[in-house]
């Protein structure tokens, strides 16, 4: 990736790569689903220059990186990030790390309890 600064425009490309949007069956960085996630979500608004060539902010990355958490990371919907994005309450209160951060301790919190559930499993094959 180039050297460009936290605040230069970069283009969609580039922004595949911050986001780690890989084909599944090239293992090239591919823009696609940032085109499509530009249909479905009104919060994500590339400036077009260049005979339409898009260029992202770090705003506009920022809340490309929420969706792609919510509905990759999370398994959401597009109606639920949609909704998240669309409460102004959530807007200036949601931020990445609160909710990787409730992730995390939900997912540890799974992890323990499947972990007492295999020792209760094998104290009862035990006997």
């Amino acid at each position: 990736m180039t050297n460009k600064s936290e605040n230069a425009y970069k283009t969609i490309g580039e922004v595949a790569e911050i986001l780690e949007l890989k084909s599944k069956n090239k293992g090239v960085f591919s823009t696609h689903t940032i085109r499509f996630w530009e249909t479905q979500f009104k919060q994500v608004k590339p400036k077009l220059l260049n005979s339409n060539r898009r260029y992202y902010d770090q705003k506009t990355i920022d809340i490309l990186k929420k969706i792609k958490f919510l509905l990759k990371d999370q398994g959401m919907t597009i109606n639920g990030v949609r909704k998240i994005l669309d409460n102004p309450n959530n807007n200036d209160t949601l931020n990445l790390d609160e909710i990787s951060n409730n992730s995390i301790r939900t997912n540890n919190f799974k992890n323990k309890v499947l972990k007492i559930s295999k020792i209760v499993k094998n104290l009862k094959n035990y006997k």
